[in-house]
């Protein structure tokens, strides 16, 4: 059975995705890590929470845009927070943008990273015992 390693964003500047996730996620960009080589081409940002994003260069990066099917969101994240709507307003600052406002229903806005990646701030649901 395979294990996940990280999830790898394509972007036009490695540091910039790395260092705003780090303002959402808390943890340490380019940690010494034997599986990964940062360099200019490569960034990670090892979260508190012990999930790895890493981002590479790709010099013809297009971003995606939210419901356009002519450039698709190739995947998203899900961010658990305890105040969804406090954290979107937290994440505007170090450079988030917002693709879609949720209709005005609490905790269902689409921001972006600074290289157009899109993320959702989601209440953090409890966990249940035994699971």
């Amino acid at each position: 059975m395979a294990k996940s390693q990280c999830a790898v964003l394509d972007c036009p500047d490695v540091l910039e995705p790395a260092r705003f996730h780090r303002s959402l996620l808390g943890g340490e960009v380019n940690r010494p890590d034997p599986r990964w080589s940062p360099d200019e081409h490569r960034s990670t940002l090892h979260t508190d929470g012990g999930f790895v994003l890493a981002f590479q260069h790709a010099a013809d990066h297009r971003p995606p845009r939210w419901g356009d099917p002519a450039r698709p969101q190739q995947f998203h994240l899900d961010l658990g927070v305890e105040d969804p709507d406090g954290a979107a307003a937290g994440a505007l600052a170090p450079g988030a943008a917002v693709l879609d406002d949720g209709g005005g229903e609490r905790g269902r806005a689409v921001l972006a990273d600074p290289a157009g990646h899109p993320f959702r701030l989601v209440r953090e649901q409890p966990s249940r015992p035994g699971a």
